[in-house]
C-alpha cells in the first residue's frame, strides 16, 4: 500500500469516441485528475464525422501519456478490442467518452484489487445529466465500504443477473483478459457478454458501493434513439447469454428467462414509439417479438420472475400486440406534452 507512484503498475484506460466533441474532452480531464498517475490512456476515434479527430490532437499535445488509435466506424466493440491489442498496461478499464471519473476512482479500485486478490474490481456509478448534477456528485464526500469479493458462479448470480453487467466502472488485470475480446457483431449487450465470458477466467471479483463512475444520461446515446433493427441486438444479446448460463447452472434458466422476456418488451416499446406509418413498415419485427414471447412465456417460473408492470405488459402484448403498441404509444406521447 505504501508503494510509490513510479512503482504502482501502469493501468490502461480505454476511451472508445464516436462523434464525441461536445464531451470527450471533460471526460480525459476528469481521467488525469485521477490520484492514481501511472495511467495511459488510448482514445479510439471510430470514424468520427464531427470535429473528435481536431479534439482528440489537442489532448495528445496537452499530455503526455494519451495515444489515439483511428478506426472505420467499426462499433464500440471493435474500438474496445483495439484499446485492448495496444494496451501497455498491468491493468485495464473502459471509459466512455461522455462519462467521468470521480478522482480517487481508480485508486480506490486498484487498492481494492490488492486487498482481495481478485482479478477484477469494481465499483458503484451515479447517473448525471447536467454539469451542475456533475459538480454536486464530485463535490460530496462519499465513506468507502469495504469491499466483497466473489467467486465467478456467486457473481454471476448475485450481481450479472440483477443488472451490475457493465464492463465499465472496472478494473481489469490485464492476465486475466488475455486474448477475450468484445464481441463485434452486437451493437447493443456486448458489454454484459464481454462480462459474462469473462467470468471462467476470473479466480475472483471484487465489488465496492463507493459511486466513482460518473454516468452520463446522452439524449443522443444509443438507447436513447428511435427503433432500428440493430435494437433486436436486446433480444440476441440475452438468448446468447442463456444459452452461454446454461452451460454452466440450468437452475438459473428462469431467472435468465425473466430477463429475456424484459429485453423482447424493451423492444416492443421501442417499437411502440415509431409513427403509425414507421411501426407498419417495421411490421416483421413486432412479429418476431410477439412470437419470441410467447415461446419465452412458457418456461416454467420465468414470468413469475417478472415485476407486476412486466407481467401486465407481456400479457397485454401477447393477447393483443397491435393494441398495445397503440396504447403504449399514446400514452408515451400524452406524458410527454403533459
Amino acid at each position: 500500500m505504501n508503494q510509490n507512484e513510479e512503482e504502482k503498475p501502469l493501468i490502461s484506460v480505454i476511451v472508445p469516441v464516436f462523434n464525441g466533441q461536445d464531451y470527450l474532452e471533460k471526460c480525459i480531464e476528469s481521467i488525469e485528475k485521477q490520484t492514481y498517475k501511472n495511467l495511459e490512456i488510448i482514445i479510439i476515434n471510430d470514424g468520427s464525422t464531427d470535429d473528435t479527430a481536431a479534439v482528440c490532437v489537442k489532448l495528445r499535445e496537452t499530455y503526455e501519456n494519451i495515444h489515439v488509435i483511428t478506426t472505420e466506424d467499426a462499433g464500440v466493440s471493435a474500438a474496445r478490442n483495439a484499446g485492448i491489442e495496444a494496451a501497455k498496461g498491468e491493468f485495464l478499464t473502459f471509459v466512455d467518452a461522455d462519462d467521468r471519473l470521480r478522482p480517487k476512482t481508480l485508486k480506490i479500485l486498484y487498492r481494492c484489487i490488492l486487498a482481495t486478490k481478485a482479478d477484477v474490481a469494481g465499483c458503484g456509478f451515479h447517473a448525471w445529466s447536467s454539469e451542475e448534477e456533475w459538480e454536486t456528485f464530485v463535490s460530496e464526500k462519499y465513506r468507502i465500504h469495504k469491499a466483497g469479493k466473489y467467486k465467478p458462479a456467486e457473481y454471476l448470480s448475485e450481481q450479472l443477473l440483477k443488472g451490475n453487467s457493465r464492463c465499465w466502472s472496472k478494473l481489469y488485470r490485464r492476465s486475466a483478459v488475455g486474448d477475450h475480446r468484445f464481441q463485434t457483431e452486437l451493437s447493443i449487450g456486448e458489454d454484459m457478454l464481454f462480462l459474462l465470458k469473462l467470468l471462467p477466467r476470473l479466480k475472483g471479483i471484487a465489488e465496492t458501493d463507493y459511486p466513482g463512475y460518473g454516468y452520463f444520461q446522452n439524449p443522443a446515446g444509443a438507447m436513447n434513439r428511435e427503433f432500428r433493427s440493430g435494437y433486436m441486438d436486446q433480444i440476441t444479446c440475452w438468448e446468447q447469454a442463456r444459452e452461454e448460463i446454461l452451460k454452466r447452472d440450468k437452475r438459473l434458466e428462469a431467472q435468465v428467462t425473466a430477463l429475456l422476456i424484459t429485453g423482447i418488451m424493451l423492444t416492443a416499446g421501442k417499437l411502440a414509439m415509431l409513427p403509425g406509418g414507421e411501426r407498419r413498415k417495421n411490421k416483421e419485427y413486432i412479429r418476431i417479438c410477439h412470437e419470441k414471447l410467447k415461446e419465452e412465456m412458457q418456461v416454467w417460473g420465468a414470468y413469475q420472475r417478472l415485476s407486476k408492470g412486466y407481467q401486465l405488459k407481456s400479457q397485454m402484448f401477447l393477447a393483443m400486440p397491435g393494441i398495445y403498441l397503440w396504447l403504449y404509444h399514446f400514452r408515451k406521447y400524452r406524458s410527454r406534452e403533459l
